[in-house]
This record gives C-alpha cells, sequence and structure tokens, in this order.
C-alpha cells in the first residue's frame, strides 16, 4: 500500500507544494504550504477513523488531503483540476492500483468545486477537512495589516479565527465544525458572506455520509 510518509518523501509534490505557497503568498492569499497540507490530512485521517473506514481507506483520505491544493502554483482558480492531473502519474508510478489513484483524482478534483458530484466518501472527507480549516494562523504575517484586513474579506475573517475544531459525533449523526472568532475584527455574518458556497459544499458532503452538518461560532 502506498503511503502517506511516500507521499511526503516525494520530490516533486513537495516542490508543488512548496510553489504553491510561494506563489499563492505573493498575490495576496491565505497560506497553502505545508502546514495547510499537513493540517487537513490529520482531519481526513481523523475523519475517516471515526467513520469506520478501513486502515487502507483511511490512508488514501490522508494522500488526497495532502495533495489537494499543490496545483494552485499552475493557477488558483482550477487548482483542483491541475492538482489532481499531477498527482496522478505520481501514484502511477508508486504501483498504486488504478482504483485507488481514481478515487484519490477524484477527491482532489471534488473538493474545490461545490457543483460538482461527490462520488466517494473519501471525496466527502477532504471537502470536510479542506473547509475546516480557517484560522489566523492561515494569515501571512505581511498581511496583518489594518489595510489588508479592511479591503480583503477573506484575509479579514480567517484572521479573526482564533480556534478551529472539526468534531465528529457518530452517536447523533452529526459533524460539528466549532469556531471563536473574534468580534473586534470582523462580524460573525461576514464568515457567512466569506464562505457560504463552502459550508453547503460542507452539507453536501456530510449528507453523502450519512451525517448533518452543523456550524456553532462562539459557542
Amino acid at each position: 500500500m502506498v503511503t502517506l510518509s511516500q507521499i511526503k518523501g516525494n520530490p516533486f509534490i513537495h516542490e508543488y507544494i512548496l510553489r504553491t505557497d510561494q506563489n499563492i503568498q505573493s498575490i495576496g492569499y491565505t497560506e497553502h504550504g505545508f502546514r495547510h497540507a499537513e493540517l487537513v490530512s490529520t482531519i481526513a485521517r481523523n475523519v475517516a477513523e471515526k467513520l469506520g473506514l478501513s486502515k487502507h481507506d483511511q490512508e488514501l483520505a490522508s494522500i488526497a488531503a495532502y495533495c489537494h491544493d499543490m496545483g494552485n502554483f499552475i493557477n488558483s482558480l482550477d487548482h483542483y483540476a491541475w492538482s489532481a492531473t499531477l498527482v496522478a502519474p505520481i501514484l502511477q508510478s508508486l504501483k498504486m492500483p488504478p482504483h485507488d489513484v481514481v478515487t484519490i483524482i477524484n477527491a482532489i478534483y471534488a473538493h474545490d468545486q461545490p457543483s460538482s458530484v461527490i462520488f466517494n466518501t473519501i471525496s466527502a472527507i477532504v471537502i470536510l477537512a479542506d473547509k475546516s480549516d480557517v484560522h489566523r494562523s492561515r494569515v501571512p504575517a505581511k498581511d496583518i495589516t489594518p489595510q489588508m484586513l479592511k479591503q480583503d474579506i477573506h484575509t479579514r475573517v480567517n484572521y479573526a479565527v482564533t480556534r478551529s475544531f472539526l468534531r465528529v459525533e457518530m452517536d447523533v449523526k452529526e459533524i460539528v465544525l466549532e469556531l471563536d472568532i473574534d468580534t473586534s475584527v470582523t462580524p460573525l455574518m461576514e464568515y457567512f458572506e466569506a464562505f457560504i458556497d463552502r459550508m453547503s459544499h460542507c452539507r453536501k458532503a456530510a449528507e453523502f455520509v450519512g451525517l448533518r452538518f452543523s456550524l456553532v461560532m462562539n459557542g
């Protein structure tokens, strides 16, 4: 079985993620580098475990989540397609079975397209893991200025979130995104203005795995 450790050790994947973070931050976007890849991968594995998936599928979820944004260095608007395209030959070179390769490609492609069809559980998990990473640590230090916080809603909303946690409650069939938001930075309503599409995508993903998606802000 191909493992996440092998993926992390691949020099091409490492360079794709490194260059993605450099390019994305240079145009004023939030962090999309190794911190984001590592965290989303960890969340995806945890959700997969909570859902009762096999160790094999937990590994697939963590791999797809780690690689989901690595095509941003080409074009952020359709990075989901570039990420899926770039990962395929690498997985093939590692002798990953075709079924698993296609599963990961599906998951990477679906993660940032609310209109796309969710075909498998791995895809749903990656969506939930990715969209739960909203936090002030994603805002580069150079962008924490009154001017940037005022003019860019995504920077402002991310910076306002001081804690985020994705909690799976299998006993009540619910997955909850818990957020603590500093309302001196932005009002709660701005979160919905910035991320309504992401939350709708999470709702669809949760429903695919038989759960209800809930959002809890400031308790």
